[in-house]
């Protein structure tokens, strides 16, 4: 079995499916990808301590957002659970890390609102990890106790957004609609970083990133992508780009 890639995919808000191209990208995406036998995700929208399984059976989503309307609180994600994988979880962890379960947890919108384009028929397990912390040493060292869940067909998902500033979103430059200059420019650093796999400018950008308090006044949405890069140290492509509302929404796949 090939090993398999492991994502950073900016997951957008619940109105992601109103985006019909970037929809199209996220399923051309998956269809480039070997199908593989589970899903893990750590998304942005779930930090706890200690490390936290969330339910291993299928369970209601967390519409974990509000101010939309009625049509995206209906939209269902009844993948299976992922018992299997939960288990293998625990093993690679436990020497060094203690796990939680959280038996009544369901997908999160950092987990379903992407794979409900990715993977429509809902047919893969899925398991969602928690964020036991936002330090970023310590999200890349979970995601190197996680690498070998690759060699058994899994695919590491980080789910978050490559800059995130709900305050100031709707900035522009101008009047013409482009976005605002501190979201181009983390975005671009953070493209040549991912491209030459500089690891220790990441893990350190909140010092060496342009605008990095800006694009993350909390790191949460950044954070998953350290995940990733544990789970890979390989440098990342990038699938899709380009600007949401001002907020980049590079999304990344590594070898």
């Amino acid at each position: 079995m090939a090993r398999t890639p492991v994502l950073y995919l900016s997951h957008g808000a619940p109105p992601l499916t109103d985006d019909a191209r970037w929809t199209r990208q996220l399923a051309g995406w998956s269809a480039d990808l070997p199908k593989p036998q589970a899903i893990l995700v750590v998304s942005a929208h779930w930090e706890e301590a200690p490390l936290t399984l969330a339910a291993t059976e299928t369970v209601p989503l967390v519409y974990d957002f509000w101010g939309f309307p009625d049509r995206f609180y209906q939209v269902k994600y009844a993948a299976p659970g992922a018992p299997a994988l939960a288990a293998k979880v625990r093993k690679l962890l436990s020497s060094t890390t203690p796990v939680h379960d959280a038996p009544d947890r369901g997908l999160d919108h950092g987990a379903y609102v992407p794979l409900v384009e990715m993977y429509p028929d809902a047919d893969i397990p899925v398991l969602q990890v928690s964020m036991p912390s936002l330090d970023p040493q310590v999200l890349f060292d979970l995601g190197r106790k996680l690498a070998p869940l690759r060699d058994e067909g899994v695919l590491i998902i980080g789910s978050g957004f490559f800059t995130h500033n709900l305050s100031a979103m709707r900035e522009t430059d101008g009047t013409d609609g482009t976005p605002p200059r501190w979201s181009t420019e983390f975005d671009h650093w953070g493209d040549e970083v991912i491209s030459r796999g500089d690891v220790d400018a990441l893990l350190d950008f909140q010092h060496k990133a342009p605008a990095a308090a800006v694009a993350h006044p909390r790191i949460e949405h950044f954070a998953p992508l350290f995940v990733t890069l544990g789970a890979s140290e390989t440098t990342g492509r990038t699938v899709i780009d380009g600007f949401w509302h001002g907020l980049a929404k590079r999304s990344l796949e590594f070898s």
